[in-house]
């Protein structure tokens, strides 16, 4: 069963307005995000430690918005 990144995105939205804007503070390309936000590619560990710095996302929230 494929996670949803339905929370996650609302975040990213919520935060920086878009996923574009989002992609430029994380570092990485519009279609990369994009790719990992369809599931079409994981989360490294590295990934997740980044995003949540970004997003304000709590340790004990993770699993909320990335494996949900």
């Amino acid at each position: 069963m494929p996670y949803s990144y339905n929370k996650l995105r609302g975040r990213i939205i919520e935060r920086y307005g878009s996923q574009e804007a989002f992609s430029k503070v994380v570092g990485i390309s519009p279609t990369s995000l994009s790719l990992k936000m369809t599931g079409q590619t994981g989360f490294s560990q590295s990934d997740i430690k980044t995003w949540s710095e970004h997003l304000e996302i709590k340790t004990d929230e993770i699993g909320d918005y990335f494996f949900a």
